[in-house]
């Protein structure tokens, strides 16, 4: 016992000052993570040999772990999920499963007779990685656009995937159609159980401790632990266990709760699986960083493949198809899951096990840095696959301008950009007066408005606003009043005070309406030739104190019901 608590302090002491080198230098803490493992563990310094100390130490953060993934799995989600995310995670899957196993078999790792290389790394290499993927599109705000939300819906579907893969895994010895169906019939069981008594149970015992928060989390780990020990009593893992006991809280009324009172317990457990999992990496051999290149060259080409071409063929256009390929183009933590449980339970040797930790590391370096620059790297990539004969959604739309003799020149009001606030602002004028809608382009690359507003008679130009070519070929020099109406946060490519440049140098008559965020922004768009700035800060405060005088007056649900009025009459693109 001694020696485990001294164990868990070198993981716990390493990691952390590893973990801000890492932090200073902006590579992924993970990495850290592994590396400490490596220098105290038995290939390294030698620090921690004791094989039992690592084997709790990695059990205790992949049950964590593991239900940390499953309280973020919302199968809500997954069911309103549009046919865009469910072909694409599909073709994703299936084709990355296909390309995995041929490729896999064809440079001669194992498949059968009790080992499963191939099999593990196929698996392995069809999973993207949720925290490196959700912690970037995080920063770059990214996470509710069109690209994000495909690729956050590929992440959910890939988790599921895994959660089969888990159940039949311990039966690949004897792959049996028997074997088979008993392990679903096992996981049927487990799943049953857990959503009876998370459904009929749990509400009433959350609800009494509702205000108590040291019993919140006490009582999410004691189910954690619960539904593992059931699944161990089915001959199935506890690691099974404690996803499945996540997955069953996610649409609990208390899950967010319960998710933000784990999450500092999750984060101690996950890092030391982490650091766990680097000590049982060896200092590899030319073999084993040969291999570990081959998998990383064989993750990337396989998933630009097989995202983008479902996409593609779903006429997402381009951008929207590529986008979503470089997200998804690195190998998940839950990958490594599934290669340990494969160590565990003999399936794959150890050389394979290391050269999947080390193209993890490579990829979570080169991924973090590529899907940072996603924007520059479409627009490069764009070009060329063009000229090779992909067409966009601008190719058709454009011969059809032709067609008409200059029917694609942009009308007297241009909406450069839609996202939200262009959507309110083209329900506001169709309510108040309709036939200024005739007089409006509208210039996006979202291929949802692009579509929709096509459908709805409107004149749309598909392209990207930031460069100048597309507003010179959209015709933005005739045009009389221009509105940029997304806010720097949220632009690619440029900024408020850029656009307003490119436009005024295009256009040096046309009234320009621009939006700030900051106040310190409105003076230098003003400068840079705009005739009028919004400050979307300033109608949404008057809002608010309208809300507030309502309240004050005993109002408020009337208010609420001239709202829920006014919102029940629009048709917005963008709801």
């Amino acid at each position: 016992m001694h020696e485990l608590i001294g164990d868990i302090t070198l993981c716990i002491l390493f990691a952390w000052v590893l973990g801000l080198l890492a932090h200073f230098s902006r590579q992924p803490l993970i990495l850290a993570y592994l590396i400490a493992g490596f220098f105290i563990g038995p290939f390294g310094m030698g620090w921690v040999k004791s094989q039992e100390s690592i084997a709790v130490i990695s059990e205790l953060g992949l049950i964590f772990m593991l239900f940390m993934i499953g309280l973020e799995i919302d199968l809500k989600k997954i069911v309103r999920a549009g046919k865009v995310i469910l072909f694409a995670a599909g073709g994703q899957l299936i084709g990355g499963c296909l390309l995995g196993i041929l490729f896999f078999l064809g440079i001669g790792l194992s498949m059968g007779s009790g080992h499963f290389d191939a099999l593990y790394l196929c698996v392995a290499c069809a999973l993207s990685s949720t925290v490196i993927i959700v912690k970037v599109l995080y920063e770059k705000r990214e996470l509710d656009t069109l690209p994000g939300r495909i690729t956050l819906g590929v992440l959910v579907l890939q988790d599921i995937f895994a959660i089969l893969f888990l159940a039949v895994q311990p039966s690949l010895d004897n792959l049996q159609v028997s074997v088979i169906l008993l392990s679903i019939g096992r996981v049927g069981v487990l799943v049953a159980t857990a959503l009876v008594l998370s459904r009929y149970v749990l509400p009433r015992l959350f609800h009494q401790i509702a205000r108590r928060p040291e019993l919140i989390l006490l009582g999410a780990l004691a189910w954690c632990f619960l539904i593992g020990e059931i699944a161990e009593r089915l001959h199935l893992s506890r690691e099974m266990g404690s996803l499945v006991a996540g997955v069953s809280l996610s649409t609990f009324p208390y899950a967010l709760d319960v998710t933000a009172k784990v999450t500092t317990l999750r984060d101690f457990f996950i890092t030391l699986f982490f650091v766990a999992l680097g000590m049982t990496i060896p200092i590899p051999g030319l073999s084993v960083i040969g291999l570990a290149l081959l998998i990383a060259a064989f993750t990337v080409v396989s998933r630009v493949v097989t995202t983008f071409t479902p996409l593609y063929l779903m006429k997402q256009g381009l951008r929207a198809s590529l986008l979503p390929a470089i997200n998804l183009a690195q190998i998940s933590e839950f990958s490594l899951v599934v290669i340990q449980t494969g160590v565990a339970a003999n399936h794959i040797s150890t050389a394979t096990s290391s050269a999947a930790s080390f193209a993890f590391v490579i990829l979570a370096v080169l991924s973090t840095f590529v899907m940072a620059r996603s924007d520059q790297v479409t627009r490069g990539l764009i070009g060329p696959l063009k000229r090779i004969g992909l067409r966009d959604l601008d190719d058709g739309h454009d011969a059809d301008a032709d067609h008409e003799g200059g029917h694609g020149e942009a009308r007297r009001i241009v909406i450069l950009g839609f996202f939200r606030a262009a959507s309110a602002l083209l329900s506001e004028i169709e309510s108040r007066n309709p036939s200024v809608l005739e007089q409006i382009t509208v210039i996006d690359f979202n291929p949802v408005v692009f579509r929709t507003l096509t459908d709805r008679g409107m004149h749309v130009v598909y392209g990207d606003i930031s460069n100048v070519d597309t507003l010179l070929h959209a015709g933005v020099a005739k045009s009389e009043l221009i509105i940029l109406s997304i806010p720097n946060s949220l632009l690619k490519g440029a900024d408020n005070e850029k656009l307003v440049r490119h436009v005024r140098s295009l256009n040096p008559t046309a009234k320009i309406v621009a939006t700030a965020e900051l106040l310190s922004d409105v003076t230098d768009l003003y400068e840079a030739g705009a005739d009028y700035v919004t400050v979307t800060r300033l109608s949404d405060a008057h809002q608010l104190y309208k809300v507030i005088e309502a309240a004050q007056a005993g109002l408020l649900q009337d208010k609420r019901a001239e709202t829920d009025a006014v919102l029940a009459e629009r048709r917005e693109v963008l709801p």
